[in-house]
């Protein structure tokens, strides 16, 4: 075998290992040591599993990952998400669909700040579908919406997933942050207007809420609701400024979450020892994840699969090879976690990208987009299982899926529109430089 057929197969084993419930970041690792070692040889194969571990956990820029997520645990656990709902929904319930919007507008705030799509949908099925059905909503509306704006997570920053990509990449955080706000906006607003276009058209979907709310009781739930947008702006409003950067808002955030808190009386030891542990797991299963991948992408390249993947596409039309690539993303996403697919698709795609000139800043925000779609697209759309295990047999998966179809032609707009017009995405980081 020569050192191509070692890439693919490679490659083959580490799906077929993940297909089989492997973890992740131990089948990217043995996979990627003996891959190495059948190449190479023991002593090279060793060599590079002691350096890569330090080479990649030393790196500074990784410390963001920790710090938000603390930032979003401490937000969670202190509810400072509290009131959210009920808010948008009291300002928006006279549109068509009007809590379906709401809960798209309050899980995109949510998720800014837990940067957690699985968490998100999570939270706000026992928050906002209970509610939806209750006024009268098709369970499909009320479960699809939930799941879909779930997924804004990944894209609105902080999102640990533009970290991951940013740093394997090599491209500055700072800038995809700037760059995925107005798609993560554009996103919500196109779910808002399909929601509000559908409700529209047929009423059956969403009864009109005819309730009046006082400007006294509105006042009192914006009162309520202040700690999670004063978090978030002032993350991003630090990062955009250019006061602090993109790693160094990490730990600015959490520091400003605890604060918050402690103003509302809602800090205690419990909520910051429960924070800080899951905060400590979950770094270390991305840690892990971020080590394996890195050893992976080195093996990859010691495979030559990046040369002549290039090679074969070098004569097709750049739009073409995206087009192909967001193929690619797609069905990748409705098998795999959206860091799995980063991680392994980052190696072989980036000679590629880099051959034809393509800014690794708009790739990175439109990857995230697809891998947005991927939380809720079949077989294995992760959204749609966290809502059913939240409620039960009462919402079967069918009706789950059938919601989130809407959803998934709504994205693909978004991603059409990204495509055919960098300019969206581009335009701030242009105002920033």
């Amino acid at each position: 075998m020569d050192r191509l057929d070692f890439g693919i197969l490679g490659i083959v084993v580490t799906l077929v290992a993940i297909g089989f419930r492997v973890p992740i970041g131990i089948a990217m690792g043995l996979t990627s040591f003996a891959g190495i070692y059948l190449m190479m040889g023991s002593m090279p194969a060793i060599g590079i599993a002691k350096a890569i571990p330090y080479e990649m956990i030393g790196d500074w820029n990784l410390s963001a990952v920790p710090m938000f997520l603390l930032m979003g645990y401490i937000a969670s656990g202190a509810g400072l998400s509290s009131g959210l709902f009920d808010a948008a929904r009291v300002f928006l319930k006279r549109l068509p669909g009007g809590l379906a919007t709401a809960s798209v507008a309050s899980s995109a705030l949510f998720a800014s700040a837990s940067g957690s799509s699985v968490a998100t949908a999570a939270a706000f099925s026992r928050i906002a579908i209970p509610e939806m059905l209750k006024a009268g909503y098709a369970p499909s509306l009320a479960s699809g919406s939930v799941a879909a704006a779930g997924t804004l997570g990944s894209l609105i920053p902080p999102s640990v997933l533009l970290i991951i990509y940013g740093l394997m990449m090599d491209v500055s955080i700072n800038a995809l942050f700037i760059a995925a706000l107005i798609p993560g906006i554009l996103s919500g607003i196109v779910f808002a207007v399909m929601i509000t276009v559908r409700c529209a058209l047929n009423p059956d979907l969403a009864p009109a809420d005819r309730t009046h709310t006082t400007w006294r009781e509105k006042g009192r739930l914006i009162r309520k609701t202040w700690p999670l947008p004063v978090l978030i702006a002032g993350v991003l409003g630090g990062i955009f400024s250019g006061i602090f950067t993109a790693t160094e808002a990490g730990a600015v955030g959490a520091f400003l979450a605890c604060l918050i808190a402690l103003a509302r009386g809602t800090l205690s030891v419990k909520m910051m020892r429960n924070a800080l542990i899951d905060t400590a797991v979950s770094t270390a299963a991305i840690f892990i994840i971020v080590v394996s991948a890195a050893l992976f992408s080195r093996f990859i390249a010691l495979s030559t699969l990046p040369v002549a993947i290039t090679g074969q596409l070098a004569g097709l039309d750049p739009t073409v090879v995206i087009i192909l690539i967001c193929l690619l993303y797609i069905v990748l996403g409705c098998f795999l976690e959206s860091i799995s697919i980063i991680l392994l698709t980052v190696p072989v795609l980036a000679p590629l990208l880099g051959d034809m000139n393509v800014n690794l800043i708009w790739f990175g925000v439109l990857a995230i987009k697809l891998l947005e779609t991927g939380l809720i697209t079949p077989p294995v759309g992760m959204n749609v299982y966290v809502i059913r295990s939240s409620l039960g047999p009462s919402m079967p998966l069918g009706t789950i899926f059938r919601g989130v179809s809407w959803f998934i032609l709504a994205d693909a707009f978004t991603i059409a529109l990204l495509v055919a017009f960098p300019v969206i995405t581009l335009w701030l980081p242009g105002l920033a430089d």
